[in-house]
């Protein structure tokens, strides 16, 4: 298929449609960012860098990941569409008490990736954002997903924080810490 038709095809979703829609994420990864924290005395030094994995990890889909979860409030998703299934999508959701916008969702089919899908859709939170007049565009992803950020940092994102035990009390052992990244607006 022809990149700009499809681009052309990204429309809103409701959130009747689509509500609990499972995204099926998964990815393999030769790469990670190792994060570690020192201290001496009262200074942290934090460090990122990107190591190759002894064994590739491969991320498969769970049932985790779904549009239009109740926490989010005032999501907003905007997809393509093909025979009653997604092949991508990106929702958003205005967190107020920060005036910052979240990608909450970023997700394309794995036979559309690097197709200038990703870039669209982005383009789309971008513009939310501006509309809205929020400071910032905001999103999380994990040092092991070195895909999704190598395509973050490409698109203008910057690092703005970390977690280091978001999922599991041993997120940097297991090499799967939260990684925050922002476009300030």
């Amino acid at each position: 298929m022809n990149t700009p038709h499809l681009t052309d095809k990204i429309t809103p979703l409701s959130r009747d449609k689509w509500q609990n829609y499972s995204l099926e994420f998964n990815y393999t990864s030769h790469e990670y960012y190792d994060v570690e924290v020192n201290r001496s005395g009262t200074d942290f030094y934090v460090s990122f860098v990107k190591k190759p994995f002894e064994t590739a990890y491969k991320k498969l889909p769970d049932d985790s990941d779904k549009l239009f979860q109740p926490w989010w409030e005032d999501a907003k998703a905007w997809g393509i569409e093909a025979n009653e299934k997604l092949i991508a999508v990106i929702e958003t959701a205005a967190e107020g008490w920060s005036n910052r916008l979240r990608v909450t969702e970023l997700w394309i089919d794995n036979a559309y990736r690097r197709m200038g899908i990703g870039r669209a859709l982005m383009d789309i939170a971008v513009n939310r954002a501006k509309e809205e007049k929020r400071r910032a565009l905001i999103l999380e992803t994990q040092s092991c997903n070195v895909g999704a950020i190598d395509f973050y940092l490409a698109y203008g994102f910057t690092l703005i924080g970390f977690d280091a035990c978001c999922y599991q009390n041993d997120d940097i052992k297991r090499k799967e810490v939260r990684m925050e990244f922002g476009i300030f607006i």
